[in-house]
């Protein structure tokens, strides 16, 4: 008979895979505003800068990350996971009919603070079922939102040429009857009393202290990074079709094919982590994907979409070894830590998807792409800061 620390180390691939599916189906409906961003900026006339404006709305309550870790190291965190898809869907599904730039901005802070309060748990749940096996955890989980960022253009392009931009709201029931579904599967998941066992005495202002020197070697790595990843993940279809005069369909399936290579990327780097190390994992990644940037951005035609792939698959590639070096570290108190690295990961997006759309007014988005790539390399100091002589912790 299994022993409960031989369950503990053994990757418990259903449970895994059910949290992905939910990250999956969560995903799918947050990343609506890409896909969207061309045909709202005509319908509100509106310059690159206001629209970059919505992903700072969408983030801004990612400053909340620290007390929703609070929130949920005490309190049971699987409704967090339970709920917040059906708030999602209801607001994304919404946002083609709002009719106003002001009634929008509120959807998408809506959409932020249930985004939020899904992504601060989900990473821990997914550590403690992956054993001894973190890295393939969060690969499988990253997987699922990397998918839905594939998946979710092609819908929501779908839903605008069936019943136009009007009709989007129609997309809310199936988040509604996914909310239930979970409901039923997850209602009795106490996946939140394990993490009540793991705390020590250690509070959490002095758990942030020991943490600092950590964080802000993520800080430099994610901002660095930031505006390469965060420009072409929001303006890529904008950039096809406002700059390239190509049609909607065409830009959403080049963000689609952009969003599918990372999925894989996700999936391939955690993985790779666990027998490789996390730090050589990021090097390899820090090195090589400016150099993609550089290509994609020198080649026309056809030959831009292998390009716009290998770019994909290494740009979203240190998400599940960053979630999972972040476990590995802060172990003491897991739902804490991994929200104040959500608070940088996504705060930092929201910065600079507004850089970048600055910088789209000023010189252009193909301008803008190519200066984010010389910016990139400013990753790989901060890469070479990490103190890791194996492939899992962190160690001093």
């Amino acid at each position: 008979m299994e022993t409960t620390m031989e369950k503990e180390k053994k990757f418990q691939t259903g449970n895994v895979t059910l949290v992905s599916l939910i990250h999956l189906l969560h995903d799918i409906y947050s990343s609506f505003l890409a896909p969207l961003r061309p045909l709202l900026i005509e319908k509100f006339g509106i310059s690159l800068s206001m629209a970059s404006l919505w992903d700072l709305f969408q983030r801004i309550p990612w400053l909340l990350n620290p007390i929703i870790g609070i929130i949920a190291e005490k309190a049971p965190a699987r409704y967090f996971v339970i709920f917040t898809p059906a708030i999602t869907a209801v607001t994304m599904s919404l946002i083609g009919v709002a009719p106003t730039y002001t009634v929008l901005s509120v959807l998408l802070l809506v959409m932020g603070i249930s985004s939020a309060a899904f992504h601060v748990p989900t990473p821990v749940m997914v550590n403690k079922l992956s054993g001894e096996h973190s890295g393939k955890g969060m690969s499988f989980y990253m997987f699922g939102g990397e998918i839905a960022r594939t998946i979710g253009p092609l819908v929501i392009t779908g839903a605008v040429s069936l019943w136009g931009l009007e009709g989007t709201w129609k997309l809310i029931p199936f988040g509604l009857v996914a909310s239930l579904i979970l409901y039923y599967r997850l209602k009795n998941v106490k996946i939140s009393q394990d993490f009540k066992k793991q705390k020590t005495g250690t509070g959490f202002r002095k758990s942030l202290r020991e943490m600092l020197p950590f964080f802000g070697i993520m800080v430099g790595i994610t901002f660095f990074r930031a505006i390469m990843k965060s420009g072409l993940s929001a303006f890529l279809p904008t950039y096809y079709v406002m700059e390239k005069g190509e049609t909607l369909w065409f830009a959403n399936s080049a963000l689609s094919a952009f969003q599918l290579a990372g999925a894989a990327g996700t999936l391939a780097a955690g993985i790779i982590s666990d027998r490789l190390g996390r730090k050589t994992s990021l090097l390899i990644i820090a090195i090589v994907t400016p150099v993609f940037m550089f290509l994609f951005m020198s080649v026309q035609g056809i030959l831009a979409f292998p390009m716009l792939m290998l770019l994909g698959f290494f740009i979203f590639a240190p998400g599940p070894v960053m979630l999972a070096l972040v476990q590995d570290v802060g172990k003491e108190k897991p739902v804490f830590n991994n929200s104040i690295y959500m608070t940088i990961s996504f705060v930092t997006h929201a910065i600079s998807v507004v850089i970048a759309g600055i910088l789209g007014d000023w010189i252009g988005l193909a301008g803008t792409f190519k200066l984010s790539a010389f910016l990139a390399l400013g990753a790989i100091p901060f890469v070479l800061m990490l103190k890791t002589g194996k492939p899992h912790p962190l160690t001093k």
